[in-house]
C-alpha cells in the first residue's frame, strides 16, 4: 500500500511540474511574441510591396517567392515548395454598373464575383428582379424571371452573434445563385455583399456555375447601392428599374504555383506532425490583409517564437502556407493528397487561422471526443484572452486531412469586424492591429507546443 502511495504522490508530482513547466514555456511565448514579435513587419511587406494576390497572379508567385525566403531566414529545419496547380481567373477592366428606372439613373459600385463570366463587350442592360432567397426563384418560375437580372438581396442576419454562421447562412445566394437564376432563363445575377457594415464596398467571392445551365454574368454590389436599388424597385410606378453592367473577366488555362512549407524535427517522435497555417493568396482587391495574411504571418511567427525561445519540440511542427483556398482549396487538396501516400508520418492535429488577426477568444474543434481533453489546457491561456475550446469548425485548407483522421482546429478571434473587410477593398493593412494580431500568434505558437508534447489523447 505505501509503495501505491507513493507511486501515485510522484506521479502527481510529475504532473504539477510540467503543468509548472507549461505554464513558465507559455508565458515565455506571449513575452517573445509582444516585445520581439515579427508578425506585424512580415504583414505590412506582404501587403504593401506585393498586395492582393488572386491564384495564378504574379502577385501570388512574388508572395510564394517571398514567404519562402522569409521561413529560410529563420533556419528552421526545412523548408520547401510544394507544386499545385490552381486556377487563373483575372477581373480585367474595373467593372461598370448603373441603375435606372424612368429618366433616372444612378451609378452604383459593382465588383464582379470570382469565376464569373464576362458581359457582352457593350456590357448587359436589363429589367431586375428582386429575390432574397434562392427558393423564390422557383416560386416566380421561368416566366417571371427569363430575360432579366436577379438581385439576391438577403442580407447576414444581425442577430446571429456568430458573424462566421451569419454569413455561412448568407453565402448560398452568391456561390449557387447565378446558375439558379440562370436554370429561369436570367440574363445575369447581382448578389448584396455579405458583410453587416453599411458601406459602399462591393465584396466579392466565389460562385460557382453548374454546367447544366449557361453561365451568366454575376457580381457583388455594395451594400448601400443595394439598399438604393431595392428601394427603387419598391416605389410603386409604371417604369421597371434596370440595370446595366460591364465585366471584363475571363478565365485562362491553370498555372502551377505552391504551398510554402516550414518546419521544426521533433525529436522524439519526428513523423507525427502538427500543422498550423493559413491560406497565401487572397483575392483580387483590398491587400488580403485579414483574409488570409494575418494567418500566414501568424503561422510562421507560432514556429519562429518556438525555435527562437530554444524549445525542443517533441513531435515535428509544420507550417504550411496554403495557396488557392480562395476560389478552389487546390492547395489544401494537394496538401492532403501527398499526405495520404507518405505512410511514413501521421498528422495528428491541424491548426488553421483565417479569420483575420483580430483579439484572440477561442479555439474550434471539429472532434467531439477530444474537447474535454483539451479543456484541460484552457487554464494556460485564460490569462491570455483565450476563452475556451468549444465544438465548431477546423478549417478549409485542414479540411481534406479530417480523411486521414487529423484532428481540426480552427483559431476564432474575435469576427464582429472582420466581415466588415472580407473580400473587399477595405482589407488593407492599416486595418490590423499590431498586438492583437501578435496575441493570436502567441495564441496559436502555445497550443502548437502543447500538442507536440502532449499529443492528442481521448
Amino acid at each position: 500500500m505505501k509503495k501505491i502511495l507513493t507511486a501515485a504522490l510522484l506521479t502527481l508530482s510529475f504532473q504539477l511540474a510540467a503543468q509548472s513547466n507549461y505554464e513558465r514555456e507559455i508565458k515565455s511565448i506571449y513575452d517573445e511574441a509582444l516585445t520581439n514579435g515579427k508578425c506585424y513587419a512580415t504583414l505590412e511587406y506582404l501587403c504593401k510591396n506585393i498586395g492582393n494576390r488572386l491564384s495564378g497572379s504574379e502577385q501570388a508567385e512574388k508572395a510564394v517567392q517571398y514567404m519562402f525566403s522569409k521561413m529560410k531566414s529563420y533556419n528552421f529545419d526545412t523548408v520547401y515548395l510544394q507544386p499545385v496547380m490552381v486556377p487563373h481567373w483575372v477581373r480585367g477592366a474595373k467593372e461598370e454598373a448603373f441603375i435606372a428606372k424612368g429618366f433616372e439613373k444612378f451609378d452604383v459600385r459593382i465588383c464582379a464575383l470570382g469565376g464569373s463570366v464576362n458581359t457582352p463587350e457593350k456590357g448587359l442592360d436589363a429589367e431586375v428582379i428582386e429575390v432574397k432567397s434562392l427558393a423564390e426563384l422557383k416560386k416566380l418560375g421561368r416566366e417571371k424571371i427569363q430575360g432579366k437580372i436577379v438581385f439576391f438581396n438577403r442580407p447576414m442576419d444581425p442577430t446571429i452573434i456568430n458573424t462566421g454562421v451569419a454569413y455561412g447562412k448568407a453565402a448560398d445566394q452568391r456561390g449557387s445563385g447565378p446558375s439558379e437564376a440562370a436554370r429561369y432563363g436570367a440574363v445575369g445575377a447581382v448578389v448584396r455583399s455579405l458583410t453587416h457594415a453599411n458601406d459602399d464596398y462591393p465584396h466579392t467571392g466565389s460562385t460557382h456555375y453548374n454546367d447544366s445551365f449557361p453561365k451568366i454574368p454575376a457580381c457583388a454590389i455594395s451594400t448601400k447601392g443595394a439598399d438604393a436599388l431595392s428601394n427603387l424597385i419598391k416605389l410603386q410606378t409604371p417604369s421597371k428599374v434596370r440595370m446595366y453592367m460591364k465585366l471584363n473577366c475571363k478565365t485562362l488555362p491553370d498555372v502551377q504555383s505552391y504551398n510554402v512549407i516550414a518546419e521544426i524535427e521533433g525529436n522524439e517522435k519526428p513523423n507525427e506532425i502538427i500543422l498550423v497555417g493559413g491560406h497565401l493568396d487572397s483575392w483580387d482587391v483590398g491587400e488580403g490583409a485579414h483574409d488570409d495574411g494575418a494567418g500566414c504571418v501568424q503561422s510562421i511567427e507560432a514556429l519562429r517564437i518556438i525555435k527562437q525561445l530554444g524549445y525542443k519540440p517533441k513531435r515535428t511542427l509544420r507550417a504550411v502556407l496554403f495557396m488557392n483556398e480562395e476560389n478552389g482549396n487546390r492547395g489544401g487538396i494537394e496538401y492532403a493528397r501527398v499526405a495520404a501516400i507518405d505512410k511514413s508520418i501521421t498528422h495528428i492535429a491541424a491548426i488553421e487561422s483565417d479569420l483575420g488577426g483580430f483579439t484572440p477568444r477561442i479555439f474550434s474543434v471539429d472532434d467531439d471526443n477530444i474537447i474535454p481533453y483539451l479543456k484541460n489546457w484552457e487554464k494556460y491561456f485564460v490569462s491570455y484572452g483565450i476563452e475556451h475550446f468549444q465544438k465548431g469548425w477546423g478549417g478549409v485548407d485542414i479540411g481534406p486531412l479530417k480523411a486521414q483522421g487529423t484532428k481540426l482546429i480552427g483559431y476564432l478571434p474575435d469576427t464582429q469586424r472582420y466581415f466588415d473587410y472580407h473580400h473587399s477593398e477595405a482589407d488593407t493593412f492599416d486595418k490590423v492591429n499590431k498586438r492583437e494580431l501578435e496575441l493570436g500568434a502567441a495564441s496559436m505558437s502555445a497550443l502548437l507546443w502543447l500538442l507536440s508534447e502532449e499529443g492528442i489523447n481521448k
